[in-house]
């Protein structure tokens, strides 16, 4: 696959752009926030996908350029349908009343998210620029059941790729088709982390910021096997 450029959508932590720089790929980081000091450009991307819908113009991505997305995934998690049932922990003294209110605005934020996401695959399939989408796939999750593109990598188990946490992940691949390239060298061991010592990471970092962290040797490895290399000699041509 080449890529002249790429954009990594809602990533915060820098993990995958440098990794594609430090395999000679000119890589930015796009998101509101700036937790971690590697964001390059913050924006509402939300409003980004939004404004592209008008002008056919994404954040100025060209053809050959790759869109990594790290989607949101706060609404289509596994556990949301326990909070759609009113069955979630903190919900056990809830009135039906709350719960009733609760899940109209769940489903609101729902729907918003997947209707960007949707808006956002649109916008690669119009402008005919590669997108590769990011998001948990322990079961069940929404787009697992509901969304019409399949997922064309799943990891069951991310520790065998060289991260932190087993935690299954989905990759959607949109203008593009993952490579399959052999990794030759060796895993550099990592200490698995669950959910219950990802405390032990960082005590200024929320939980769910450190569940949502890759580790770089993941995130080396997943570019050199699925997005560059193959048969496209150009696509080797940035790495130097």
């Amino acid at each position: 696959m080449r890529i002249d450029k790429a954009h990594c959508l809602f990533e915060q932590s820098g993990t995958f752009k440098n990794a594609f720089r430090n395999l000679g790929i000119e890589a930015y980081d796009y998101d509101i926030a700036d937790d971690f000091g590697e964001t390059d450009y913050k924006l509402d991307l939300f409003s980004e996908i939004e404004k592209a819908l008008l002008t056919g113009n994404f954040l100025d991505v060209g053809k050959n350029d790759l869109v990594f997305a790290f989607f949101p995934c706060t609404r289509f998690e596994a556990r949301v349908p326990l909070l759609f049932r009113g069955e979630a922990a903190q919900q056990k003294n809830w009135s039906d009343m709350d719960k009733l209110v609760y899940s109209i605005g769940l489903h609101e934020e729902l729907h918003k998210l997947y209707d960007l996401l949707c808006k956002l695959m649109i916008l690669s399939i119009r402008g005919g620029w590669k997108l590769v989408v990011e998001n948990p796939a322990t079961p069940p999750h929404y787009l697992t059941t509901y969304f019409p593109i399949k997922p064309k990598i799943i990891h069951k188990d991310r520790t065998l790729e060289g991260d932190y946490y087993k935690k299954p992940t989905q990759y959607w691949f949109v203008n593009c088709e993952p490579e399959h390239n052999f990794i030759f060298e060796p895993l550099e061991y990592v200490e698995t982390h669950t959910i219950d010592n990802a405390q032990k990471m960082d005590g200024d970092m929320s939980r769910q910021v450190k569940r949502s962290l890759m580790h770089p040797q993941y995130a080396d490895r997943f570019i050199r096997q699925y997005l560059i290399g193959g048969n496209d000699e150009s696509s080797t041509q940035n790495r130097g």
